[in-house]
């Protein structure tokens, strides 16, 4: 597979074979690929044209109509985005230009993943192109592995509870979580803590369901009722809050039975950050197994009450967390 390591500016072509494939559902990744792909492409050749094709409003033709040479000469740099929608016409163009490829010719086809379109993708791969992922993004580990790269690729240093408070408040939608990034790179200096990050996003933070979950696994009633209720009153939707209740709850089961292994060694094995195990293992003082078990059917009840099955959601979520916090410490029993 090649990689960006692989590029060379004094190579020709600034190092980009005819034939470059980026891959993954993640789009800015995917945008980040293709950006890289064409600036290298301009590096030696400024005056490259780039022309975009997309599948969504493909018309039979366009890919040869492109590629082909230009009549005042220059390079081109043909990008095709959304090729795992792309129809039966527009893979044979596709095809037919893989196969046959034209001298100055820069041809980037971008897959978001799936089935379709896999001739492409296979026929891509057996010709040497180049191979670029752009790999989903989706667990709080993952957001939190990609924030702490931002930060770095930007020689700034960013605390763990810095990258953990920014992921709670923004990490929903990773494009928003980029821009959070570069807003803190660009308007701060020094290091950046959770201090820095609560003055830009304190309101998100504030009303995230990460706060009540921290309060509830506490078993502070009156803090979690009351970021609880600021949470739903700003817009908080209350399926996710219980997501967030469940998830923490089986990290406190899951990290409960790991051992004393140090938290990098069990990081990977139990699919977290570091950070997410240590403060597993701070919240776990004042539980035991009884208690997190039911927790844990408190917020299954919760669960189902919001997703349709109960006639007041709200209340199925505030009884949730009071039973999390009665239940720490045994207090619920």
């Amino acid at each position: 597979m090649n990689t960006d390591d692989d590029w060379s500016p004094s190579s020709p072509r600034g190092g980009v074979p005819p034939l470059v494939l980026v891959t993954g559902p993640e789009q800015i990744l995917a945008e980040r690929a293709i950006t890289a792909t064409i600036e290298a492409l301009r590096s030696l050749t400024p005056d490259v044209e780039y022309i975009r094709v997309d599948m969504e409003s493909y018309e039979p033709g366009q890919i040869g109509m492109h590629c082909a040479p230009s009549l005042f000469g220059g390079d081109k740099c043909v990008v095709v985005r959304g090729a795992d929608q792309a129809g039966d016409e527009a893979q044979a163009d596709l095809l037919a230009q893989i196969e046959r490829p034209e001298p100055g010719i820069t041809l980037v086809v971008a897959h978001a993943g799936g089935n379709r379109g896999k001739k492409v993708l296979d026929a891509m791969k057996k010709s040497g192109a180049r191979v670029l992922e752009a790999p989903a993004i989706k667990s709080d580990r993952e957001k939190a592995e990609f924030a702490q790269h931002e930060f770095r690729r930007a020689r700034r240093k960013a605390t763990p509870e810095a990258i953990r408070a920014l992921v709670e408040a923004v990490g929903k939608d990773v494009r928003e979580l980029a821009s959070a990034c570069t807003q803190l790179i660009d308007d701060t200096t020094g290091v950046i803590d959770e201090h820095v990050v609560a003055t830009y996003h304190g309101g998100k933070v504030e009303a995230s369901g990460f706060r009540v979950a921290d309060a509830a696994l506490a078993g502070n009633a009156p803090e979690a009722l009351r970021l609880l209720r600021h949470a739903l009153a700003s817009g908080v939707d209350p399926v996710p809050i219980v997501a967030v209740l469940a998830v923490q709850l089986r990290q406190l089961v899951k990290v409960a039975g790991a051992g004393r292994s140090s938290s990098g060694s069990l990081a990977k094995a139990l699919g977290m950050a570091p950070w997410q195990i240590d403060r597993a293992r701070r919240a776990l003082n004042g539980w035991d197994v009884e208690g997190l078990g039911q927790s844990i059917q408190a917020v299954a009840a919760a669960d189902e009450a919001v997703k349709g099955g109960g006639r007041d959601p709200l209340y199925a979520v505030e009884r949730a967390v009071l039973t999390i916090c009665a239940n720490r410490s045994g207090r619920g029993r």
